[in-house]
């Protein structure tokens, strides 16, 4: 595959494509009418048995470093573009199908994907979405009719599962791994062809057409600071990736590829929700941020051939740090009501929060929400906002102290108490994709009742607001949710 960068291929058909869920929203913004979407035609093409007239389906070739280490030509060995479109506000698109068929990047796999993978990342990136975090979308979940056999755990224990396809939504799936391989390959002519297409029809604005020096020192520049407003987003609403891999990481900047991922319950910043990293834990919810930038050296490397010397890359990897650092702030600001972020003197207050949440079992989500009521005038009113965040026990002694500095804190800023709780409820939101409410809404789906989809995808779309009658999908994690599959840690298979 040496000098491509892709591969044509088309979709493999299957047996009974049925429509089993899509975003509305998303739809109308691609120009997709609801007749459009319940129909047949719209079936067919979605679920991989025909093309619309334009359509030209391909592949694409990358590389990327997994768990740390090289792992040479990977590639889309199951998804497949199927042609770009220009959407409602004139942006462009790319539509793809994940799990239509194998490709030339298979690697002897069957290019399929199941129902329970499917409906987690269609779900997870709409909630993304309108959590505010850059994401790829999702158009539609599609039912296959045909099973596939997978081994969710790697144990043995092999079973048929429904299949499905999911239609992502992206202006480029374009990913750090796609520029690696070609350095790797030594492949510079290749190279300087990407850097230059990325630059011009990805980021014009940066006012860099041509694949030089400056060109590709602009290039690293603006996916370091995208790649640290994405990855602090994560950090702000809890969201763990579970496996950034440099071939799992795009260029735009998007949260892309949604495999073993997870939301914090409790918060401890050493959880991980991929059992392949159950040991190392080197995707860890609170290394997430380093990860993000050795992965940005990575790509970094990448582009050495065209900018000639480590130093100036070097430098623009500061760019990341300094970026990462301002949404760092700016998320605490948000987090808890303050009117700006006070250098030296946030710290410690800050660091003294994150130590209590992490001594005793702490739901991040419900605590932060419940938070917005603190009374700065009876500190103990604070412990209204730990005590139903707690998965056992009472809150330790060790909160009055905090709370008090806390609420010293909120008296110098003055706020009125209804501008900061409509700050920090714009911060932190009352519903996230939990786990467990995605395998719940999944034994549903596989039974036939798509019911659980429909009702997370209606919530997850206003996710800051209070939902009379859902407050039950803002609840802490059951303790039946703890070890059971799918509600816990996911394997890297689909």
């Amino acid at each position: 595959m040496l000098r491509a960068c892709n591969s044509r291929v088309e979709p493999t058909p299957v047996a009974a494509p049925r429509l089993l869920a899509h975003s509305p929203e998303l739809a109308a913004d691609l120009g997709f009418d609801e007749d459009f979407m319940q129909g047949e035609d719209f079936a067919r093409v979605f679920g991989g048995n025909a093309l619309l007239e334009g359509m030209d389906p391909y592949a694409t070739c990358y590389g990327g470093h997994q768990f740390g280490h090289w792992a040479g030509q990977l590639g889309d060995g199951r998804a497949i573009n199927l042609g770009e479109l220009i959407d409602a506000k004139g942006a462009h698109q790319v539509l793809q199908l994940k799990g239509a068929g194998p490709t030339p990047y298979s690697r002897g796999a069957d290019g399929r994907a199941v129902l329970r993978s499917s409906v987690r990342e269609f779900l997870c990136s709409e909630a993304m979405f309108h959590l505010g975090v850059p994401t790829t979308r999702a158009l539609s979940l599609m039912g296959t009719g045909d099973e596939v056999l997978r081994d969710m755990f790697y144990d043995g224990r092999s079973a048929m599962e429904p299949g499905a396809i999911v239609c992502r939504v992206a202006p480029s799936f374009l990913r750090f791994g796609n520029f690696q391989i070609l350095t790797q390959r030594r492949d510079e002519e290749t190279l300087k062809q990407l850097v230059g297409f990325t630059l011009k029809h990805l980021f014009p604005e940066l006012g860099h057409s041509e694949p030089d020096r400056d060109g590709a020192l602009a290039l690293l520049y603006e996916v370091a600071r995208r790649t640290a407003v994405t990855v602090m987003g994560w950090m702000r609403v809890g969201f763990v990736h579970g496996v950034m891999n440099t071939d799992n990481m795009s260029v735009l900047g998007l949260t892309i590829d949604y495999g073993p991922y997870g939301w914090i319950d409790d918060y401890n910043p050493d959880w991980t929700p991929n059992t392949t990293d159950a040991q190392r834990r080197r995707y860890r919810f609170g290394e997430q941020p380093q990860i993000a930038l050795w992965n940005l050296a990575r790509f970094a490397e990448s582009l050495l051939p065209l900018v000639g010397e480590a130093a100036p890359l070097e430098e623009a990897l500061r760019c990341y740090v300094d970026v990462a650092e301002a949404e760092r702030r700016a998320m605490w600001v948000g987090k808890l009501g303050l009117k700006a972020y006070r250098e030296g003197a946030d710290a410690p207050l800050i660091e003294g929060l994150l130590k209590l949440l992490t001594a005793a079992e702490t739901d991040m989500t419900i605590f932060f929400r419940e938070l917005a009521g603190f009374d700065v005038g009876d500190a103990a009113s604070g412990l209204a906002a730990v005590r139903p965040a707690l998965y056992a026990g009472e809150p330790d002694p060790g909160w009055m102290p905090w709370l008090e500095a806390y609420a010293a804190r909120l008296t110098e800023d003055g706020l009125d108490p209804s501008e900061r709780a409509a700050r920090m409820n714009a911060a932190n939101p009352r519903f996230v994709l939990r786990n467990y409410l995605a395998q719940v809404a999944i034994d549903r789906a596989e039974a036939g009742d798509l019911g659980g989809v429909e009702e997370l995808l209606d919530t997850m779309r206003r996710p800051y607001d209070e939902q009379p009658g859902r407050e039950h999908l803002a609840e802490r994690r059951p303790e039946w949710a703890r070890h059971k599959a799918g509600c816990s840690m996911l394997s890297c298979s689909s």
